[in-house]
């Protein structure tokens, strides 16, 4: 079927990589990545890569320097070795938070990471939910950004859920997200009000919409130490709700996350496999795992063929 292409998976998400490759059917391409004693990445493309179109899944995800300097040295190993186009396909994209300056002499790292990237020899990007939509202005080529919102509605909501749910956003930024969900179910919209003090910890304040007696879908982004998604649950509760699930693509996961979900009032939090999963996230009893390869490589056989990928853009 693929004519001239090689597929590549990094160490970020080998196990993504590998479902990729066998929903295209064809085997990853072979490459060898290790390190120097100091720590210093060494990549080695095992085949001819000349004249070829080659495409590398990598999260960079936890431990977020060493994927992404792993995706770097990779894409000037095959800019070197003469391919004929560089794709990063980076279902989860690291550093994504911080899009803008949020107070005087910080930086805007997603913009440096883009130009990372570009300078590396990568001439398109394939990734999944930016944490912020102009990300996609920061890159000088192509980005698709692609939303695990087909995947997550066919696989689970449209399973479990009908009208009557109600698509809960944790905080105002995330409220076009649960307002694409609501109008995919014909379902009802709130939104949790909270301040921010500092990074990683939050305060909910109220509660915007009518939630009691009602089942209730938290649809966010990402959840990283899940101090957002608990307090709006918690909230949620409190106003009434009977059942809280949470949907949300990137499964981060740090600190003090795992015990959170455990103690917290939420049924079920739903993620994608974009980042692995840790042993005590799959052992939690809370946490259900949906694929995104189909997505993924549907969009890859599309952008190979030069076909239109618009369609997965719902």
């Amino acid at each position: 079927m693929f004519k001239k292409v090689c597929l590549f998976g990094g160490n970020g998400n080998p196990a993504l990589a590998n479902e990729i490759a066998n929903h295209l059917e064809m085997p990853l391409s072979k490459m060898s990545v290790s390190r120097f004693s100091d720590g210093e990445v060494w990549v080695e493309i095992k085949e001819n890569v000349r004249g070829v179109d080659a495409y590398v899944v990598q999260s960079t995800c936890a431990p977020a320097n060493d994927n992404l300097v792993e995706l770097l040295i990779i894409s000037d190993a095959l800019r070197r070795a003469s391919a004929a186009s560089i794709t990063a396909v980076i279902p989860y994209y690291g550093y994504g938070r911080q899009d803008r300056k949020v107070a005087p002499r910080t930086p805007i790292s997603a913009k440096l990471v883009a130009d990372l990237i570009v300078t590396a020899g990568v001439q398109r990007v394939l990734t999944l939910d930016l944490h912020a939509g102009q990300i996609q202005g920061f890159f000088n080529i192509p980005v698709d950004n692609l939303f695990s919102m087909p995947v997550v509605l066919n696989d689970y909501l449209r399973k479990g859920f009908d009208s009557s749910t109600v698509f809960v956003s944790p905080d105002a930024g995330g409220v076009e997200r649960a307002r694409a969900y609501s109008k995919r179910m014909g379902a009802a919209l709130a939104i949790v009000d909270k301040r921010r003090e500092k990074a990683n910890v939050s305060e909910v304040m109220h509660v915007i919409g009518d939630v009691e007696g009602k089942t209730c879908v938290l649809v966010d982004d990402m959840v990283d130490t899940a101090g957002t998604l608990t307090n709006a649950a918690a909230a949620l509760k409190k106003h009434g709700a009977t059942k809280i699930v949470a949907c949300c693509t990137h499964a981060v996961l740090s600190g003090p996350a795992i015990t959170r979900l455990t103690e917290s009032v939420i049924d079920e939090l739903v993620v994608t496999n974009t980042i692995p999963l840790t042993q005590a996230a799959k052992d939690s009893g809370k946490i259900r795992q949906l694929s995104v390869a189909s997505l993924l490589a549907e969009a890859i056989k599309r952008i190979h063929h030069s076909d239109s990928v618009s369609s997965l853009f719902v």
